[in-house]
């Protein structure tokens, strides 16, 4: 026999927790936002390279191939607005800044830490199908 679900107010969340906990599936929810910042390109890179690491700008665009002093900056602003990055500029001239990971921003690394060590072992097999289907290929 099946157990029905409990739709009792306790059991059910309020709108207040829902809000407070997020709905990534929402598209007006604020969640889409970090969700983007975190899983971008550069995003991703980014955390990735300062996981663990205090490191300047110069340093992080020599590290992450590809990316644009512009887009580094703004993925750098963008992490550091939802309390990933710490940005600390030192008063000398020449202008001295780091940036290193919060703990919530460790946090965050790791998980797409775990995600990047996935596709890199994947890529064999992911090619694969690229061969099979010349629409999958990227498109740069």
């Amino acid at each position: 026999m099946k157990k029905s679900i409990e739709t009792t107010p306790t059991a059910a969340a309020t709108l207040s927790e829902k809000f407070r906990r997020g709905d990534l599936m929402s598209a007006a929810c604020p969640s889409r936002t970090v969700l983007k910042h975190i899983t971008s390109r550069w995003g991703v890179l980014t955390l990735i390279a300062l996981e663990g690491e205090t490191r300047r700008f110069s340093e992080l665009r020599r590290l992450i191939g590809g990316v644009s002093e512009r887009m580094l900056a703004q993925t750098l602003q963008w992490l550091e607005a939802d309390g990933l990055v710490r940005r600390v500029a030192y008063e000398v001239v020449p202008p001295h800044v780091e940036y290193s990971l919060t703990p919530f921003g460790q946090q965050a690394a790791q998980k797409v830490r775990d995600l990047a060590d996935w596709i890199e072992v994947s890529v064999p097999d992911i090619l694969q199908h690229w061969d099979k289907d010349p629409a999958s290929q990227p498109a740069n």
